[in-house]
């Protein structure tokens, strides 16, 4: 496990879909990209943040992921906002596909990294918040924030 995290580097994490969301279970696919794609992620140039996924006929589609355009990538750059196809088994997608028909759940984007140089992306069924859900979860962090803030000045003591 040690070494798996080692090969692992992050590219960018969806922060406002844990502050959006009740994330239920997750599952690491790949993604379809073109060469100037992964150039460009490996600048950093992605945005996560209003991006989500669809099933489409047995298929995963993220949408609303924004690549930038590979600097020196002239006519091999691709649209931004494209479509593009995620890479899971057939089961797992059938499986994904019953959840957010049945279970009114959403897929969301969490985060996405390389793995032995390969783009993964983590997928989230995630579950929406209500406002009050929202507001309870930023007073509890807000509450553990200040007990280990007490706890670090009290051992500096």
């Amino acid at each position: 496990m040690a070494a798996e995290k080692q090969s692992s580097k992050t590219i960018a994490v969806n922060r406002q879909a844990r502050h959006e969301y009740f994330v239920m279970e997750t599952l690491e696919t790949g993604i379809a990209l073109a060469g100037t794609e992964v150039k460009s992620l490996r600048q950093g140039t992605v945005n996560m943040k209003d991006s989500w996924v669809d099933v489409e006929d047995g298929e995963l589609i993220v949408r609303g992921l924004h690549i930038s355009p590979y600097e020196k990538g002239n006519i091999f750059n691709r649209d931004p906002l494209r479509a593009r196809k995620l890479l899971a088994h057939k089961n797992e997608i059938r499986k994904l596909g019953q959840q957010i028909k049945l279970q009114g759940y959403t897929l969301i984007p969490l985060s996405l990294y390389f793995k032995r140089g390969r783009v993964k992306l983590e997928l989230g069924v995630c579950k929406g918040k209500k406002l009050y859900d929202k507001r309870e979860t930023d007073a509890r962090r807000a509450a553990q924030r200040d007990i280990d803030r007490a706890l670090k000045s009290h051992n500096n003591r």
